[in-house]
C-alpha cells in the first residue's frame, strides 16, 4: 500500500486494516492500529511501519487506548510465500524462543546475520525484536484476560526472567504489568484451576459453524470432541501434552481454552489454534474479490467469512491426509480412530479427549498392525511416518511452498492432490486449487463452472490469489451423494460426507467420476 492509501485508511478508522501495519505519530512518540479512535494525526506527523516491533525499535510506544498489540495478525504472511513471510510464521510458532535465531535461520537456510539483515531491510525489525514483540503480545492477552499471577504471565509468554519482562511491558506498553491489567473492562473468565482462557482477536465475519461442521465431520474420538459451537483436542508440545478448546462465545467472540504441561508452551499453542481455525484472513477481501464473479457471488453471499481449516500438528495432518485418500471421510475417519486407540497414548488434560494421536515413530514401527487396506498403501503411510520420525522428511508451516511440495511428491505413495492439500492446511497458502478433487468438480457444477478439471483449472485462475477459499466454497456447494461406497476420486466435504479423498496413482473421468488406472 502506498502512503495515500495507508492514510485514508486512517482517516476512515476503517478495522481491515488492524493487524496490517501500525501508524506511529512523531509529535507523541506513539503507535497505534488504523481504527484508532484518537484524532486523526497530521499527514507530516505519520509514519507506518509493517509491524509493531519495528515501531519499538524506532522508539516509539504502544497506544494506550487502541492497544494494537490486541489486532488481529496480518493476512500477508499466508499471502507471501517468501523467507520474510516464512520467518513471521515461525517466530509465532515459537521457534526463537526454543531454538533461538540460529535455529530460525537453519530452518530458511541463511545465516543468522544475512537473516537479521534481510528482516530489517523489509520489516524495520530483526528476528530477536520480532520475536520480543510477540511475547509483549502474548503477555498483554494474559495480563487483560486471566487473572494468572504476574510471574506466571512472564514465563507463559516465553520471557526467561521477571526483569526482562517488566522492562519490555514498560518499554512497549508505557505501563507496567500491573497498569496493564488494571486497565482491562471487567473480571477475567471463570476458569478451573490450571486452565487459561483467552480471547482471539480475528476480523469478521467469520463463518465458525462451517469450521465447527468442518472439525465434527473429521473428529477422533478421545484425541478430538466436536460440537456445533465449539472444539477441542489434545495434542503434543514441545514441553509435554496439552488440551484446548476452541468455541465462539455468546459475545461473538473466539475463545481459547487451554491446560498445558509448561506454560511456556502457550504463544505456540496460540498460534497454532490461530492456523487452525485461519482467523489472520482477511475474509472481506476475499469475499469482495470472489463475490465480482457472478458464479460465486450467491455462495458468499450465503457463506460470509468462509475459512479454510488449518492443521494443528502438520505431521498429523499429512498422516490423515494419506490415510484418508481414495476412501470416504467415515471410513478415513475409522482408520484413524484404530490408529489412534492402539498406538496413541492415554493422558489426563480434557474431559472427554483423554488420548495424543500417536507419534510418528509409533506409526512408523507398529502401523502395519492397525493400517487396513493395499500393502503398498500402508508401506507408503509407515513410510512417511519413519521420514517424519528421523527428519529426513519435514513438514512445517515455515517451509517453502515448493521445496515442501516437491519433498512429498519425492516420498512413495503422495501424489499432487495430497501434496497441495498438506500445502493449503500446513502452510495457510490462500492459492491452493484442486481441479482433480471430485467434490470440488461437483460444487462447481452445481455453480455453473466448468466440470472439467483442464477447465476448471484455467477458470480458476481469475479467482488468484485466493483459489483456496475457492476451493472451500466448492467443497461447501457440492451436493449430497448417496450413502453407498462409490468408487470415486476427490476430497470430502463437510456437505458430502461421503466422497473420497483421490488416490496417488489414479485419474478420475471427468464425465462420471469413475476411477481408471493410469498406464
Amino acid at each position: 500500500m502506498s502512503f495515500d492509501e495507508r492514510y485514508g485508511a486512517i482517516l476512515s478508522r476503517d478495522p481491515r486494516f488492524d493487524g496490517q501495519f501500525v501508524t506511529a505519530v512523531r509529535s507523541t512518540g506513539i503507535y497505534c492500529r488504523p481504527s484508532c479512535p484518537a484524532r486523526t494525526p497530521k499527514a507530516a506527523n505519520v509514519s507506518f511501519f509493517a509491524t509493531s516491533a519495528a515501531a519499538h525499535e524506532a522508539g516509539y510506544r504502544a497506544c494506550k487506548r487502541c492497544l494494537p498489540e490486541a489486532a488481529p495478525g496480518s493476512p500477508e504472511w499466508n499471502l507471501r510465500g517468501d523467507t520474510t513471510a516464512r520467518a513471521m510464521r515461525l517466530i509465532a510458532d515459537g521457534v526463537i524462543e526454543r531454538e533461538g535465531v540460529p535455529g530460525l535461520a537453519r530452518r530458511l537456510g541463511y545465516s543468522p546475520r544475512h537473516l537479521t539483515r534481510l528482516l530489517t531491510a523489509e520489516l524495520g525489525a530483526g528476528p530477536l525484536a520480532l520475536s520480543r514483540a510477540h511475547r509483549a503480545h502474548t503477555a498483554r492477552m494474559l495480563l487483560v484476560g486471566t487473572d494468572l499471577p504476574v510471574a506466571d504471565v512472564a514465563f507463559s509468554a516465553g520471557f526467561t526472567s521477571i526483569r526482562q519482562f517488566n522492562d519490555t511491558v514498560r518499554e512497549v506498553f508505557g505501563m507496567t504489568p500491573l497498569e496493564l491489567r488494571a486497565r482491562r473492562r471487567g473480571p477475567a473468565a471463570a476458569v478451573a484451576p490450571g486452565e487459561i482462557d483467552l480471547a482471539l482477536p480475528y476480523r469478521g465475519p467469520l463463518d465458525a459453524s462451517g469450521l465447527f461442521d468442518w472439525m465434527a465431520a473429521r473428529a477422533v474420538t478421545g484425541v478430538e470432541t466436536a460440537t456445533a459451537h465449539s472444539f477441542a483436542r489434545t495434542i503434543r508440545l514441545d514441553g509435554g501434552p496439552a488440551w484446548f478448546e476452541l468455541r465462539r462465545g455468546e459475545d461473538g467472540l473466539v475463545h481459547l481454552r487451554a491446560r498445558l504441561t509448561q506454560l511456556s508452551d502457550l504463544p505456540s499453542l496460540v498460534a497454532r489454534a490461530r492456523r487452525l481455525f485461519d482467523l489472520d484472513a482477511d475474509p472481506l477481501a476475499i469475499d469482495d474479490a470472489l463475490a465480482r464473479h457472478p458464479e460465486l457471488a450467491s455462495c458468499v453471499r450465503r457463506l460470509p467469512g468462509i475459512r479454510v481449516a488449518g492443521a494443528a500438528d502438520p505431521h498429523e495432518m499429512l498422516i490423515r491426509a494419506m490415510v484418508g485418500q481414495q476412501i470416504t471421510v467415515v471410513a478415513a475417519r475409522t482408520a484413524l480412530q484404530a490408529l489412534s486407540d492402539a498406538l496413541g497414548e492415554d493422558v489426563a488434560l480434557g474431559a472427554g479427549e483423554t488420548r495424543l494421536f500417536p507419534t510418528m515413530a509409533a506409526i512408523a514401527e507398529r502401523g502395519h498392525e492397525v493400517l487396513r487396506g493395499p500393502a503398498a498403501r500402508i508401506r507408503a503411510i509407515t513410510g512417511a511416518a519413519a521420514a517424519l520420525a528421523d527428519g529426513s522428511l519435514t513438514v512445517t508451516p515455515g517451509d517453502d511452498a515448493a521445496d515442501q511440495r516437491a519433498a512429498l511428491l519425492a516420498m512413495p505413495g503422495i501424489g499432487p492432490w495430497t501434496a497441495d492439500y498438506v500445502r493449503m492446511r500446513v502452510l495457510g497458502d490462500t492459492d491452493v486449487f484442486l481441479p482433480g478433487d471430485v467434490a470440488v468438480r461437483s460444487g462447481a457444477a452445481a455453480l455453473g463452472l466448468p466440470a472439467d478439471p483442464r477447465l476448471l483449472e484455467e477458470w480458476s485462475r481469475r479467482a488468484a490469489p485466493w483459489r483456496s477459499y475457492l476451493t472451500a466454497h466448492l467443497w461447501r456447494s457440492a451436493p449430497p451423494r448417496p450413502s453407498r461406497r462409490v468408487p470415486v476420486a476427490g476430497s470430502s466435504s463437510v456437505s458430502a460426507p461421503q466422497q473420497t479423498h483421490p488416490p496417488t496413482s489414479v485419474t478420475p473421468d471427468p464425465a462420471t467420476g469413475t476411477v481408471k488406472e493410469q498406464s
